[in-house]
């Protein structure tokens, strides 16, 4: 018999941090240039209202971390184990991220996609989203190695 837990979107909360930190890994999010952790300490400084993890019994399987300027909104970090993926968690999560995002008062979500990653290209297409008429431009302002 297999156990069936319910699934729950709730906020972040420091405990969380080395499961969090394990799934990003597992879901291929993390990059040498970016340390996870000040990314956590980052958001968790600036609104941790938007970083959100869904959570199945004691374990955590999704994340997404979201932020609103006034202007548009973001998202980063939306990520499903894949153990866990094509039951409808990602939908469940961005549909929880645009209501709140909605609540505040955002007009437009903005996100980023690599390019190569043509399966997530293409379950944002389902959600409706499309690629905007712009480049994206960075500059690393504080190194984190």
């Amino acid at each position: 018999m297999s156990l069936r837990y319910e699934t729950v979107i709730d906020t972040f909360t420091e405990g969380d941090r080395h499961r969090v930190v394990r799934l990003w890994t597992d879901c291929g999010l993390t990059r040498p240039w970016n340390d996870p952790d000040r990314d956590i300490d980052r958001k968790m400084a600036d609104s941790p209202w938007g970083f959100l993890v869904l959570r199945q019994g004691n374990g955590i399987i999704g994340t997404a971390m979201l932020g609103y300027d006034g202007h548009r909104g973001s998202l980063y970090y939306l990520c499903v184990h894949p153990e866990h993926q094509g039951q409808g968690h990602a939908r469940r999560l961005m549909e929880h991220c645009e209501a709140l995002l909605v609540a505040r008062g955002c007009p437009k979500l903005n996100l980023l996609v690599r390019s190569s990653n043509l399966p997530v290209k293409a379950f944002y297409d389902g959600l409706g989203y499309s690629q905007d008429e712009v480049i994206s431009l960075g500059k690393r302002l504080i190194p984190d190695s």
